[in-house]
């Protein structure tokens, strides 16, 4: 599942004018991007005014007090986190459904307390109604297919948007970023090129251990009914016995 969902992904990046093939992902992405902001000014005792999504894939949150350190770092780690958090939660088949019900949830109420412009709220809407059908009515392996998919395209995608914002802070430090707020949040002390370098770090080293803790559970023993090693190590060092006599 991993590897085809994968390849599906970077095959649609890479070949021309399938881009749009990837568009509502791309939208999705952006949406637990801009609710990890929202999510962070709301534990940092702050408020939030309004979330915009942009045609072009971007997006930005109005947040009112808070931690502004939290809150900025919050975009980029959320959706590495969250794509960690659904890979592994999907270990078992049988969570995909509960998965998907749980994300249109936070779309839904994203859109709804949030939604800032009309693509943020067709774009929510349609997402949050279709994970909602998907976990309600969705066929168990459907749902666990989309919602892999999914978890991969939050992973890659913190990936991508990683590279974009070092080469930004790098090259292009007038653009506004998140990087950029967390240099003015510390007087300029931490230039906003080490924050995304930072960032991108801890991304890796998140993917990283899903990836471990993901293989080592598919390599656990799958214990069969009427299964009984000790009797079978028992009869084999019996045969073995008599083969020897």
């Amino acid at each position: 599942m991993l590897i085809v969902s994968s390849i599906i992904t970077i095959v649609l990046w890479f070949i021309p004018f399938l881009g749009f093939a990837t568009y509502p992902f791309r939208l999705f992405v952006t949406f637990i991007h801009e609710a990890g902001h929202a999510l962070a000014a709301i534990a940092s005792l702050g408020g939030v005014n309004q979330i915009e999504i942009y045609a072009n894939g971007s997006g930005i949150t109005e947040t009112m007090g808070g931690s502004s350190l939290l809150i900025s770092s919050a975009g980029y780690l959320a959706t590495a986190l969250a794509g960690s958090g659904l890979l592994l939660f999907l270990r078992r088949a049988r969570n995909a459904k509960i998965a998907a019900i749980g994300t249109s949830i936070l779309l839904l109420f994203v859109t709804l307390f949030f939604g800032g412009n009309l693509l943020t709220w067709v774009a929510g809407l349609m997402l949050g109604g279709g994970l909602m059908w998907l976990g309600l009515t969705g066929r168990p392996r459907l749902a666990h297919f989309v919602m892999s998919f999914l978890a991969i395209q939050l992973l890659l995608n913190a990936f991508y948007d990683l590279k974009t914002l070092m080469y930004i802070s790098a090259f292009e430090p007038m653009m506004g970023s998140d990087a950029q707020n967390m240099s003015a949040a510390t007087s300029g002390l931490i230039p906003a090129v080490v924050w995304a370098v930072g960032w991108t770090l801890f991304s890796t080293v998140i993917l990283a251990l899903t990836l471990i803790v993901y293989y080592k559970s598919l390599k656990r023993p799958v214990e069969l009914p009427g299964y009984d090693s000790p009797f079978l190590l028992e009869d084999h060092s019996s045969r073995k016995a008599e083969k020897t006599f």
